[in-house]
């Protein structure tokens, strides 16, 4: 594991340099292997059952679970949006759950949490003026409209401070444990290691996974109330 991030090919297209990174690539692997899982689960519930068993039951569960958690965080009248943070909160978390296996998780990349937190920032603009319409641009000037440029400002810290949370907590577990690899001899990285991912990538990972959605959810729901 490294904490510099490698540049793994450059294209050229028409002029222009186009740097292929580990955290791009770490990216298309973890997409193909949630696509290839999606088109299988699509297979397997191709003979729908009234009554779910098994597999279903399982896929099922899991769906209803986020469904609640999504509704109950931002209210009724949010379900067109909800499959795109179910897919954010599959993304973040295979992200953590790969690196176990030795893959440089995307979102120890700012970048990528830089992108993450824009989209919710995007929808989160969106969905203001489409509940509250010229009311959530009111908002910019409240209490007063000299106080714009503070609340504009503290609009526009939100998609940064989320993305810097989620980075930063990735990128210490991802510092960490090269550390540990680096500065260890050979007969203790056996067995204590599995610990250290253990916590840093599954349930450490699975938290700010939690804290990415819950919060952009918030935002959302802020802006639309």
């Amino acid at each position: 594991m490294n904490l510099e991030i490698d540049n793994l090919w450059v294209i050229n297209i028409a002029g222009v340099e186009i740097w292929i990174t580990e955290t791009i690539y770490n990216t298309w692997i973890i997409m193909l292997i949630l696509i290839v899982l999606a088109v299988i689960i699509r297979f397997k519930l191709k003979n729908f059952k009234i009554v779910p068993k098994g597999f279903q039951s399982l896929i099922e569960g899991a769906m209803e679970t986020f469904d609640n958690f999504a509704d109950n965080t931002l209210g009724e009248g949010f379900s067109d949006i909800v499959p795109w943070f179910f897919m954010v909160f599959v993304f973040i978390l295979s992200s953590c759950l790969f690196s176990v296996f030795g893959l440089r998780a995307p979102t120890a990349d700012w970048a990528t949490t830089f992108a993450l937190a824009l989209a919710s920032f995007v929808i989160m603009i969106f969905m203001g003026f489409k509940h509250q319409k010229g009311k959530y641009l009111k908002t910019f000037f409240e209490p007063n409209f000299i106080f714009f440029p503070l609340n504009l400002i503290g609009e526009l810290a939100k998609p940064v401070s989320l993305s810097f949370r989620l980075f930063g907590n990735m990128l210490s577990g991802t510092i960490i444990l090269t550390l540990y690899y680096a500065l260890t001899p050979l007969f203790v990285q056996i067995g204590i290691p599995a610990l250290l991912h253990t916590f840093f990538d599954v349930i450490f990972g699975a938290l700010q996974t939690y804290i990415f959605v819950i919060i952009s959810l918030m935002y959302i729901r802020g802006a639309a109330e």
